[in-house]
């Protein structure tokens, strides 16, 4: 699964890459046609980028949620299930101590 997962973003980070090339050409013809300003090219690049940015977010997080679910599907402990233990043995060992 993480052969896919790997080629998968691998996939994804190319094509990003290429867009980005192609994208910033197109912007640099429109600003040398006059039909952009430099500042306003700029400004377009910059909002492509944030936009990017905000995919990529999103992206994680749908990733993280899609992992915790195979994590729970498979019963693999999570983070957070070892944190809970770690605390709820702390706890008990708490309580025997003052005891």
């Amino acid at each position: 699964m993480s052969d896919y997962l790997r080629k998968g973003f691998l996939l994804g980070l190319g094509a990003a890459v290429s867009g980005k090339e192609k994208f910033d050409k197109k912007l640099k013809e429109l600003v040398e046609k006059n039909e952009l300003t430099q500042e306003q090219a700029k400004t377009v690049m910059d909002n492509f980028i944030e936009k990017g940015g905000m995919k990529k977010e999103e992206w994680d997080a749908k990733q993280h949620k899609q992992t915790q679910q195979l994590a729970k599907d498979y019963g693999i402990a999570t983070v957070e299930d070892i944190q809970e233990i770690r605390a709820r043995l702390t706890e008990l060992e708490d309580k025997l101590s003052d005891k």
